[in-house]
């Protein structure tokens, strides 16, 4: 019997014990299934990102033993750190054998099969500051009847040409040598936490075609799911065969991936049962031709916001927070963000303030309210306008000699002070509902609409929250309910309120326009002048360009936000606080 199961865990970054029982849940489920042995995702044991957990010595002591004695009926490789022999040298990155087959000889050292060779550092990734790599590729021999190659999530990618710059060894390779050479290993295998943007899964595909044509049998990943801070993990584990023929598991479920290396008509997917995790994929296999490069295409915006549906539910969770507190302002972000929210907690642990003051409009009340009511959320108003009052009158000379905006920034701040009010006294989190088209522009203000524990919509662009609110009503109406968003915030134009007849384009381009300069120039890199040749004006350029260096300090106290793009504001991102870079065109 072949049958490999792949564990696709939700691992809570840190919880030892916890992360052991969720493993050998999910162990007990392959072995009940007729998995002969089961392969975790990498660092399991402990959780990725672990950060600076990892430089603790008592905390990577902590997770081999919890690694070594994991109970599981059947033999398993589990990802975990692995302490250094020299106090003074890094830990490796490593996979350890537990389960019924250890051989008597066995000890700690003969049971660490893999470590990583490859230590990526780009994007998000700092495991150089954390690791130390090996030269040497992981073969686990007489494991459930079987040989299997054993990699690390990057040691995969160096073969298909998808790092940045080359490493000087390359694992898949090493276990070519090893076929060429005669040894006989049914599978390679990949433990892996690789973190979700929105075109991630077709160079994963790519990366697993790729490593299993060269090694001529299959090749099979088991991927992290969850969120963990601002990372994203989307799970779809997937096995391919030599011919390009894949399988691959659902996104934002846990469950395992059972994979008969000698049937692919037999790989099944079960999912975890009983789980604390949100669960919100729908738990179908998608099987791909050597041709398709693509999962069968859900909405774009429906994958989105799962996305961040997951990254709000599971920071709460793994937080411990119950409940969480927002402002409803009756505008797009703020809407999008509630029905986020309760869809991650439900709406009985969600609630809303509206916080009106003279400059608000009276359909933007009612709109916050219909909302509110359409979800079953908690809803309050407040007023603003006496304490409004009372702080410019304090702040009077102050604001008449000052610039316009402090004014307007009051109200911004007050509101803050309302909703962190309900958030300590209901011992709920705050979230923000700003987006990253507006954060990257630095049309939010700090201590005011920025407060707050996490940024679910910070790294959605204002036209992809638009969308994400038509999702939400389109859904709903399908379900017979009333649709969330109301027509009047999907119309009315984009504004702060915080004076009369203000609008977001009095200061801003068009969110379309906008959102395609940043996109192009955050995600794709096109500078200011290769921007103006694809057609936006040199002027609109340079104002946007220039608006979004200026705007760093803020960006670096804003609160976490699930990444769902390619680059994200956060450690994707690492420009100058200080800087007087100024962008410039022909």
């Amino acid at each position: 019997m072949q049958t490999i199961g792949l564990l696709q865990m939700d691992a809570t970054v840190g919880d030892l014990q916890g992360n052991s029982v969720r493993l050998s849940n999910l162990a007990q489920r392959a072995h009940e299934n007729g998995a002969a042995v089961g392969v975790s995702t990498e660092l399991a044991i402990c959780g990725y990102p672990p950060r600076d957990l990892l430089l603790e010595r008592d905390f990577l002591q902590l997770c081999m033993d919890h690694a070594l004695a994991l109970p599981s009926p059947l033999p398993l490789l589990v990802g975990t750190p692995i302490p250094p022999a020299d106090p003074r040298s890094l830990p490796s990155n490593g996979v350890v054998r537990c389960g019924p087959d250890m051989l008597d000889w066995m000890d700690e050292t003969g049971r660490i099969v893999a470590e990583k060779q490859l230590l990526p550092t780009y994007d998000v990734f700092d495991e150089a500051r954390y690791f130390e790599p090996t030269n040497r590729s992981g073969l686990a021999r007489s494991f459930g009847g079987m040989t299997l190659g054993v990699t690390v999530c990057e040691d995969a990618w160096q073969s298909a040409g998808m790092t940045p710059s080359a490493y000087e060894q390359d694992p898949i390779q090493n276990i070519a040598e090893w076929v060429r050479q005669g040894v006989e290993i049914q599978a390679t295998v990949n433990l892996s936490a690789s973190p979700y943007h929105s075109e991630k899964f077709s160079t994963r595909l790519q990366v697993a075609r790729h490593a299993a044509a060269v090694l001529n049998h299959p090749f099979l990943l088991a991927n992290q799911v969850g969120g963990n801070d601002d990372l994203l993990f989307d799970g779809r584990s997937m096995v391919v065969w030599p011919d390009g023929t894949a399988i691959v598991a659902p996104s934002w479920c846990e469950g395992v991936l059972m994979v008969d290396l000698a049937k692919p008509e037999e790989c099944r997917w079960l999912p975890a049962g009983q789980s604390d995790s949100l669960n919100i994929g729908e738990g179908h296999l998608v099987r791909l031709g050597p041709e398709d490069d693509q999962l069968p295409k859900e909405h774009m915006i429906e994958e989105i916001t799962h996305a961040v549906v997951t990254g709000l539910s599971d920071y709460c969770r793994k937080s411990n927070i119950q409940s969480i507190v927002l402002g409803l302002s009756g505008g797009i972000d703020s809407a999008v963000a509630a029905c986020v929210a309760v869809e991650a907690l439900g709406p009985e642990l969600v609630t809303g303030l509206a916080m009106p003051s003279r400059h608000s409009s009276q359909h933007s009340i009612e709109d916050a309210r219909h909302t509110a009511q359409a979800l079953g959320m908690n809803f309050h108003l407040h007023e603003i306008d006496g304490m409004h009052e009372a702080t410019e009158i304090t702040l009077d000379t102050v604001l008449s000699d000052g610039h316009p905006v402090a004014g307007e920034n009051l109200q911004a701040r007050l509101r803050a002070l309302l909703v962190m009010g309900y958030a300590n006294a209901q011992s709920s989190m705050a979230i923000t509902t700003g987006n990253k088209s507006e954060i990257a522009q630095g049309y939010c203000t700090l201590y005011g609409d920025m407060a707050g524990g996490y940024a679910p919509l910070g790294d959605v662009y204002k036209m992809e929250v638009y969308a994400m609110g038509e999702w939400f009503n389109q859904r709903a109406q399908a379900q017979g309910k009333t649709p969330p968003v109301s027509q009047s915030t999907m119309t009315k134009p984009p504004s702060a309120e915080l004076a009369p007849d203000q609008f977001d384009e009095d200061t801003l381009p068009p969110y379309a326009v906008l959102d395609d300069i940043l996109r192009s120039h955050i995600e794709e890199g096109l500078n200011a002048e290769d921007l103006v040749k694809v057609g936006h004006s040199k002027d609109l350029v340079l104002d946007v360009l220039n608006r979004l260096e200026r705007n760093e300090h803020k960006r670096w106290q804003m609160p976490p936000a699930p990444r769902v793009t390619s680059r994200a504001f956060g450690q994707g991102w690492r420009r100058p606080l200080a800087s007087k870079h100024n962008w410039r065109t022909k």
